[in-house]
């Protein structure tokens, strides 16, 4: 029997073993043990491979008859079946889950634009000269388009059958290279629009909005950290991550720029501008010239178009009277005449003004004063007149230092990159522009949205949708083929996420009912721990449950255990909800039911074994791990976005 099964049937053995010493004699039992049998139990029950959501709906529904019953046996079925209509109405009435089939909808789109050839291509040949080039990009095009699907399986399988034959080719450390695919397909979990922050928000009631903007740099972090390891052990040890040959970095030029390199020179600019205006112009036309200059020239244009719109927003003075806000009782304009005087609302004149009724002869009119017959001629001195130091135009304030040093880092940078900017690297960044810029621009777009509050999740989700479908489209990947088999994939991945909050429901009914959640409370309380003390507690625990069970399980059965207990140790659920998102990236990594792994292992050659594979994740586990560390050390890496956006 192979030792992975030894493994699972081991951890299997230990839950059952437990819960016969732990649980006191059946006629000692209260209801209370009975929620506590039913936790241990449905642990079991996924971990010998019952349907995770109908196991939840069954074990609740009976354990739930159990405490109705204990109540009154009389109307327990009538109570049990109640309860069950009532979870799943709430469910299905949860605005947030509207944009669970969105995200996921966008994310089989963009699987089928076949965008991850050409960006891993381009990836790789830009970090070239970066060691272990192959791995990095990698990871990068793992975290790039895993964050626009969202599919672990997806990225770790399409990357597998694309990232590990050329690091393979290339001599790569079989550990090495499963360990990037795996851990970089993992990342689309933890970076925004992730669906397991959307599943969090829903169980624990916290903003999905902060999540996301709460979760964007753990995201970069964990990201930058895989792929600082991968340098470090490239140039430690370049046996086991050689750097790309000389055959391998040759990028294939136009015949025109091979004509205009050997003519005026290999930069891009200078190349180009002389074959333009040059009597040694190729056979080119002046168009096609000018096109390529405008796509060499895009990151200059790109960066003075961004500097402009910075100076305008640094400089612009704060908000004061101008000209034509001007202040109630006085009139709209500077003339001072009678007649647009009167025109503006102003101040009704004392005499003669709003006062009671009198009181015979019922409600009637008060009576009409000289004053309201000429309000012109008593508001006409009262006028404040404005000058021209008024009406002139506010001055903008002066640019901070940080604007010009960033103004100057920037004009140095774009110095150093376009004297380096060679005919290669430019169809290099035409790549890049094919590939990456497309997902970066999706990306962008509906993270922006929603973090800026210009849409909510659902609103920036069905704008995804639409971007997955013009991003196919425009890549000529679009038929009705692929959006039925997109239609089919999204229907059954969402009922599957529907099914499990139901299920996920009715258990967590049913265990309060049974007093199980005030058994774990109490127990929790007398151990008088400090605040620190049950955040470490809480992320080892759910550190070990990622090695049996998946991040759905563990995020609909155990959350809303952990939940009513952070307000007594005061611990922020959103704080919580990051530090859970950036563990649960072990539920795909740690065996015995490391998914990441068995994807990579059904498409990876018949010499790599799941053994290298588990191996070959440990590293990126123990990452996990600091990065962790370093989140719960700092929580300004995931408190200062949503801080800053959302005081």
């Amino acid at each position: 029997m192979k030792k992975e099964i030894w493994f699972g049937l081991a951890i299997l053995a230990a839950v059952v073993i437990g819960v016969f010493v732990l649980m006191p004699a059946p006629s000692q039992m209260t209801n209370g043990h009975l929620g506590l049998l039913m936790l241990a139990l449905i642990v079991v029950a996924i971990m010998m491979g019952f349907p995770t959501a109908f196991t939840l709906m069954g074990m609740g529904m009976m354990f739930a008859w159990f405490a109705f019953r204990s109540q009154n046996p009389a109307l327990a079925v009538q109570q049990t079946l109640d309860l069950m209509v009532q979870r799943a109405y709430s469910v299905m009435s949860n605005d947030v889950l509207i944009s669970i089939p969105l995200f996921v909808f966008m994310g089989y789109l963009v699987e089928r634009a076949n965008l991850i050839e050409k960006l891993f291509k381009s990836l790789h040949l830009a970090m070239a000269r970066v060691p272990g080039s192959l791995a990095v990009a990698t990871v990068v095009t793992c975290a790039i388009f895993a964050t626009a699907t969202g599919i672990v399986g997806a990225v770790v399988t399409l990357m597998g059958l694309l990232a590990l034959p050329a690091m393979l080719k290339a001599g790569y450390q079989v550990r090495l290279a499963a360990g990037a695919i795996t851990a970089g397909g993992c990342l689309g979990i933890l970076i925004p629009p992730s669906v397991l922050l959307i599943v969090y928000g829903a169980t624990a009631g916290v903003s999905v909005v902060k999540l996301y903007a709460g979760a964007f740099f753990p995201g970069i972090m964990l990201a930058t950290l895989y792929v600082g390891y991968i340098i470090v052990v490239a140039k430690l040890k370049p046996h086991l991550a050689p750097p790309l040959s000389e055959e391998d970095r040759i990028v294939v030029l136009p015949k025109y720029a091979e004509d205009i390199s050997r003519t005026f020179g290999n930069n891009v600019v200078r190349g180009l501008i002389a074959a333009i205006k040059g009597n040694l112009n190729p056979d080119v036309p002046r168009r096609t010239l000018a096109k390529q200059l405008f796509i060499a020239l895009l990151p200059a244009l790109m960066f003075t178009a961004a500097m402009g719109l910075t100076y305008r927003m640094v400089t612009t003075p704060p908000e004061a009277i101008s000209a034509d806000a001007v202040e109630m009782g006085t009139g709209f304009d500077s003339g001072g005449d009678a007649k647009s005087e009167s025109s503006g609302l102003q101040e009704p004149p004392q005499e003669g003004g709003l006062k009671e009724p009198p009181q015979e002869g019922g409600l009637k009119e008060p009576p009409v004063t000289a004053a309201e017959q000429k309000p012109a001629a008593v508001a006409a001195p009262v006028a404040k007149p404005v000058t021209a130091a008024e009406t002139a135009p506010a001055e903008r304030l002066p640019a901070p230092l940080g604007y010009w040093i960033t103004f100057g880092l920037g004009i140095a940078s774009l110095a150093a990159f376009y004297a380096i900017f060679t005919f290669a690297r430019l169809e290099i960044f035409k790549m890049l522009l094919g590939s990456f810029f497309p997902l970066a621009m999706l990306i962008l777009a509906v993270l922006g949205t929603i973090v800026f509050g210009m849409a909510t999740p659902t609103e920036a989700a069905a704008m995804g949708s639409m971007g997955g479908l013009l991003l196919a489209a425009a890549y000529g990947r679009l038929n009705m083929g692929v959006v039925k088999e997109s239609v089919f994939l999204t229907a059954k991945t969402s009922a599957m996420v529907c099914w499990l909050f139901v299920g996920s429901s009715i258990f967590s009914a049913a265990f309060a009912l049974l007093g199980g959640q005030e058994i774990i409370n109490q127990w929790v309380l007398s151990l008088n721990m400090t605040p620190t003390q049950f955040m470490i507690l809480a992320q080892v625990i759910i550190f070990l449950l990622g090695w049996p069970l998946e991040w759905t399980e563990i995020i609909v059965i155990f959350m809303p255990i952990f939940i009513p207990l952070l307000p007594h140790f005061n611990v922020d659920p959103l704080f919580f909800g990051l530090l859970v998102a950036l563990n649960l990236q072990t539920a795909f990594l740690s065996p015995p039911v490391a998914m990441a792994a068995f994807y990579l292992k059904g498409v990876s050659p018949p010499h790599v074994t799941l053994n290298q594979i588990f191996l070959g994740m440990m590293p990126f586990m123990a990452i996990q791990c600091l990065a962790l560390v370093l989140l719960y050390i700092f929580p300004g890496i995931g408190l200062w976005l949503p801080g800053v956006l959302y005081k």
